[in-house]
């Protein structure tokens, strides 16, 4: 069986090569007589890739030497307890809800102190990025938390767009586009994504955290949830996600051979420009999401009608577009063109809604 288009949210579609190179190595680590799945995290073989996971991963993101990179556990769910469980000082902490999972970080956040919603586009389901301004944001909170990229409704927030107050750590959730536009690690207390959308299978989270945030929490804080805990043993305090960083550590390799992340955003912008003209220029689909906010990773579009999409979504699988279906509470379709999906799958998605528009208009 051929490989399709696999338009997933998350877990999304990696790169071929990495797969095929994850194959050949998948009985026979490089001469060590076993699988990654099989070794001791404590031996050299597993030490090597952790190692050079984290080396590749500053590398390209150009993380400063005052960070730290963790690799975590729990998923990007996880951190949205332990950002304010471990920055906790004043017990303040303001939100910017643009969408599902900037809404779901803020409730948990309520949990543990003072979370204040400081702009919110709720009120037109998401669908663009609500202005922020400066004076709404508080000079004593302990963080602000922002999400990047929003994959349920597909905004963005650029980094030119970001507005914050120096004195105060930003946080970024960056889960459905890290590695696919540049950001400056230095403008941010915090940087978190759950490796399924961009960079690996699921299992591991990442965590870049300015060194000065890392400290002592209060004692009732698990010490599985505590950031020192794993910065303290370079994230082996316990057994990590061995093959999920393994494969994590493949996908940067693949994006330092393809010209960084700089080059990656170029071809993402490429891509989505392609996939947005059509719907533009189509008289059958429509995009969800107002133009300026729009993101280059998780395309919405509607026909209007829900037979119509339904019809969209199963003639799209048969031509092996698959994984094309909208998140529920958005409905139509939903293409995810993570760095992994190739020019030619957008190409074969443009070219079947064509088609299907002028079968179906």
């Amino acid at each position: 069986m051929s490989r399709v288009f696999n338009f997933s949210a998350g877990p999304g579609t990696l790169p071929e090569e990495v797969l095929q190179q994850a194959a050949d190595e998948l009985l026979d680590y490089k001469g060590s007589g076993m699988s990654v799945m099989e070794m001791s995290h404590r031996s050299s073989w597993y030490d090597d890739i952790h190692k050079k996971a984290e080396k590749d991963l500053r590398e390209i993101m150009n993380i400063p030497d005052n960070y730290k990179v963790l690799f975590l556990q729990g998923g990007a769910h996880l951190q949205f307890s332990m950002i304010p469980l471990n920055l906790k000082n004043s017990g303040k902490a303001d939100y910017f809800i643009t969408g599902n999972w900037a809404k779901k970080a803020y409730k948990e956040g309520a949990k543990y102190l003072d979370a204040k919603a400081v702009a919110s586009s709720e009120d037109k389901q998401f669908t663009y990025i609500p202005k922020l301004d400066e004076s709404a944001l508080r000079s004593d909170a302990d963080f602000l938390h922002i999400t990047t990229n929003n994959t349920v409704y597909g905004t963005r927030i650029s980094e030119k767009d970001i507005v914050c107050l120096d004195n105060v750590p930003l946080v970024a959730d960056m889960s459905s586009n890290i590695l696919s536009e540049v950001y400056d690690v230095s403008k941010f207390g915090l940087i978190y994504a759950g490796a399924q959308k961009n960079m690996g299978p699921a299992g591991v989270t990442i965590v870049i955290v300015r060194e000065d945030l890392i400290k002592d929490t209060d004692s009732l804080v698990p010490t599985m949830l505590q950031y020192k805990t794993h910065s303290e043993k370079d994230s082996l305090y316990n057994t990590p996600p061995c093959y999920s960083i393994y494969i994590c550590g493949l996908v940067y390799e693949w994006i330092k051979k393809n010209g960084g992340v700089a080059a990656m955003q170029k071809i993402n912008e490429e891509k989505a420009k392609m996939l947005y003209d059509c719907i533009d220029n189509s008289k059958l689909f429509k995009g969800t999401v107002e133009k300026p906010y729009r993101s280059l990773m998780n395309v919405n579009f509607v026909t209007g009608s829900e037979e119509l999409d339904k019809k969209f979504i199963k003639e799209a699988a048969e031509r092996g577009i698959a994984n094309i279906k909208g998140y529920r509470t958005v409905g139509g379709m939903r293409a995810s063109i993570y760095n992994a999906m190739p020019v030619e799958g957008v190409k074969a998605l443009v070219e079947f809604m064509k088609e299907f528009e002028a079968k179906n208009a």
